[in-house]
């Protein structure tokens, strides 16, 4: 290469559309799990019964760590991105909220709670996806 050439770093037009992806996903991510932790770590047990009907029983003594893991997992997708400190941190809080959401299916699937699994696929394959475009086809550069 000649001294004088300059090399482009913008990433290129699909790790761009990437880029932008992941981070729709991240933020649609991030709202539900913030929402959907907030509610578990505020609301009585019982209301959360009503609504939930897995939060009867054995459940029920997870409900605040699992709402207080989703508020962790929404808010590592986001943070470590966005300041660049540690970004590697949104990456293992993507794979972190799949494996709640795999877990989620597993606990529907074994009490028939069928229509429950639909949230926990869409919201799985999300933070899949963002696992995927973060640790290998739009990584966020640490500062």
């Amino acid at each position: 290469m000649h001294p004088d050439a300059t090399v482009d770093s913008r990433p290129r037009a699909p790790a761009r559309s990437i880029h932008l992806a992941a981070w729709v996903a991240q933020a649609l991510l991030a709202a539900a799990f913030l929402m959907a932790g907030f509610a578990k770590l505020t609301s009585p047990v019982e209301a959360l019964a009503a609504q939930m009907p897995w939060v009867t029983g054995a459940m029920g003594r997870f409900v605040r760590l699992i709402g207080a893991v989703e508020i962790a997992g929404a808010l590592g997708l986001l943070l470590p991105a966005a300041t660049r400190i540690q970004p590697r941190l949104t990456v293992l809080a993507a794979l972190g909220l799949a494996v709640v959401m795999v877990l989620a299916a597993i606990t529907h699937a074994s009490r028939g709670e069928w229509a429950g699994i639909v949230a926990n696929v869409v919201l799985g394959g999300l933070a899949a996806f963002v696992l995927w475009a973060r640790s290998s086809k739009a990584p966020i550069r640490p500062r």
